[in-house]
């Protein structure tokens, strides 16, 4: 499973590459690749301690999601009527139970 992420500066989700790495140079925790290239041509870097921060919150949520159960959840399953039913018509089946016309 892989990390995924919010972008602090537009508030999208993303998911970097695994090893935190772009063609380009390294991913960014704290913000999305449009939103990192904005900053980086701005001239402004990210906040060391929010990236840290970033990227715990990342790795509980994967762990908290790692500790859910797979299996799904327990429904009624096969579950038949339990009375008959009302009109003789509808116990009749099929139109090929019924006599001919004629």
């Amino acid at each position: 499973m892989r990390l995924v992420f919010e972008c602090v500066e537009c508030g999208g989700h993303y998911l970097p590459p695994e090893g935190m790495v772009y063609p380009d140079g390294p991913a960014s925790p704290v913000w999305c690749s449009s939103c990192q290239a904005a900053k980086q041509a701005a001239g402004e870097q990210e906040d060391p301690l929010l990236a840290r921060v970033a990227l715990a919150a990342a790795r509980a949520a994967l762990a908290r999601r790692a500790n859910e159960p797979t299996e799904p959840a327990a429904g009624r399953g096969d579950v038949r009527p339990s009375r008959p039913p009302l009109s003789r018509r509808a116990r009749s089946g099929p139109g090929g139970v019924r006599g001919r016309l004629g």
